[in-house]
C-alpha cells in the first residue's frame, strides 16, 4: 500500500514538473519571437491610428507617383499610398531594382514624427506578384487593378 502512493506521488510530480516545463517554455518561445512578428499596415490605418515611435511594423502600397527623392549619400525619400492615404518614408540603403514608382512595395521599420523610418524594403519581383496584404489595402481603397488589365 505504502509504494502504490509513492508511486502515486511521484507521477504527479512528474506530471506537474512538466507543466511547468511547458508553460516556462512556451513564455520563453513568446518572449524571444516578440520582436520577430511585425505586423502589417496600410497608409490609411497608419495615418488614423499613428503607431507608437518604438513599434516596428510592415507597410505597404504603392510608390507615390513624383515623391521618388533622392537625397545625400545613400538617403532616400518617397511616399507610400493605398490610395486613400500616403505615408512619407525616410530609407537609407540600397533600393531593389524593381523599386520605383507606382509599383508595389513593402518596407519595415517604425513610424516617427509623422514619417516612416524604413530599416528595410522590399519591391514586388515580377510583373505579376504584390504582397496579399498590399493587394488588400488598395482593394478596401478601390484602386486596385488586376494584372495585365
Amino acid at each position: 500500500m505504502a509504494l502504490k502512493s509513492l508511486k502515486k506521488k511521484r507521477r504527479i510530480q512528474i506530471v506537474a514538473l512538466a507543466a511547468v516545463a511547458l508553460v516556462i517554455s512556451t513564455g520563453l518561445i513568446g518572449y524571444a519571437m516578440r520582436d520577430g512578428i511585425n505586423f502589417f499596415r496600410s497608409p490609411s490605418q497608419v495615418t488614423d491610428a499613428p503607431p507608437a515611435p518604438n513599434e516596428v511594423f510592415r507597410i505597404g502600397g504603392l510608390v507615390e507617383e513624383g515623391s521618388l527623392e533622392r537625397g545625400q549619400g545613400m538617403q532616400i525619400r518617397f511616399r507610400v499610398t493605398d490610395g486613400g492615404a500616403s505615408v512619407p518614408v525616410v530609407y537609407s540603403g540600397v533600393l531593389p531594382d524593381l523599386f520605383e514608382e507606382n509599383q508595389g512595395m513593402v518596407g519595415t521599420g517604425s513610424f516617427v514624427n509623422g514619417t516612416f523610418e524604413a530599416t528595410e524594403i522590399l519591391a514586388k519581383h515580377d510583373e505579376t506578384y504584390m504582397p496579399k496584404e498590399v493587394v488588400d489595402a488598395l482593394k478596401e481603397q478601390g484602386v486596385y487593378q488586376e494584372p495585365g488589365s
